[in-house]
């Protein structure tokens, strides 16, 4: 039975160094292209930082149903989550392959204040890919206590990574070119 688990293991290991290294990279060379006569999605950013915000929320419940013991409703949650992580960069992407790059026009402290929450989204929204299969993957492992040790580092970064996403788009907005 180790064995088996060990090479079930081995795969999604393999499974989520692919998704981890391809989706960033995918990501960074279908951002630098723009489809050629496309109509600007200028609508989605309001509905991907929507997304972001309703991640943030459904995060925060799914660890209060977990601490209460409701193991169903916080798979589900952290599945939806999943979900709606993968639809916010679908957007984002086509977004981006419509639309010029909106520069943020504030000055002063606040540039360096939206430039530290940018970066830190950007880099841990990398990281946190990684991170969430692998604290997914522990439950179909049946491997509950890896599940939680992970988690603990999991859920603050993809926490802040979804709550960031918002204020970035609230830092933004006014800049935009609609």
């Amino acid at each position: 039975m180790t064995d088996e688990i060990s090479l079930k293991e081995k795969r999604y290991n393999r499974l989520i160094t692919v998704i981890s290294i391809a989706v960033p990279l995918v990501v960074a060379l279908l951002f630098g292209y723009k489809i050629p006569n496309a109509k600007p999605l200028s609508f989605l950013p309001p509905i991907y930082a929507g997304i972001n915000g309703l991640t943030s929320i459904l995060l925060i419940v799914a660890f209060i149903a977990i601490k209460n013991g409701r193991q169903l409703i916080h798979r589900r949650l952290m599945t939806t989550n999943i979900v709606l992580s993968a639809l916010f960069l679908i957007m984002y992407v086509a977004y981006h392959m419509t639309s010029e790059t909106t520069v943020f026009g504030g000055e002063g402290p606040i540039k360096f204040v939206y430039y530290f929450i940018l970066m830190t989204h950007i880099v841990l929204s990398i990281s946190v890919i990684p991170l969430v299969l692998i604290t997914y993957s522990k439950v179909y492992l049946d491997d509950f206590e890896a599940h939680r040790q992970w988690a603990k580092y999991t859920f603050p970064i993809w926490l802040y990574v979804a709550v960031t996403g918002v204020l970035v788009y609230v830092m933004i907005s006014p800049y935009y070119q609609y």
